[in-house]
């Protein structure tokens, strides 16, 4: 165990965090996200919510101010809705670690799906809420 740094992070990704460049991207996905099928990189995070997920993540690295889609999240199929209490809950974690942050992008499923595919890594987390996934995207650490 290691001071400072969540238990719910696994050494697996710990490991690819640390790998990350500035502008490299990760998704936290959903328990119903296909992610075997859009990553040759997959982790697991079995049982463990992405709010719990990005409290321990977001002290590690800046999310890249450069870009302004750092934050993105699935946008509701046509005919579908979202339920706004998800991304509030990510945003209590956003917020608290990433102040500065861009607001969340909504990218269309099918595009969501093509930023995972050249994602550097996919976790695949016990988020249970539709449309939970979010793409998170590494800055550059300050010394």
């Amino acid at each position: 165990m290691l001071r400072g740094i969540s238990p719910n992070l696994s050494p697996e990704l710990l490991a690819v965090l640390w790998r990350m460049g500035h502008g490299d991207e990760i998704v936290l996905a959903d328990a119903h996200f296909p992610g075997e099928t859009f990553n040759g990189r997959v982790l697991r995070a079995d049982g463990i919510r992405i709010p719990a997920l990005l409290d321990g993540i977001l002290p590690l690295f800046v999310l890249d101010q450069y870009a302004k889609d750092h934050l993105g999240m699935m946008a509701a199929v046509p005919g579908d809705t979202l339920d706004p209490k998800v991304e509030q809950e990510y945003l209590i974690a956003i917020k608290r670690h990433a102040p500065d942050h861009q607001p969340v992008t909504r990218i269309e499923r099918f595009a969501f799906y093509n930023r995972a595919k050249t994602a550097f890594a996919v976790v695949m987390t016990g988020e249970l809420a539709k449309y939970g996934n979010i793409i998170l995207k590494k800055g550059v650490t300050p010394v």
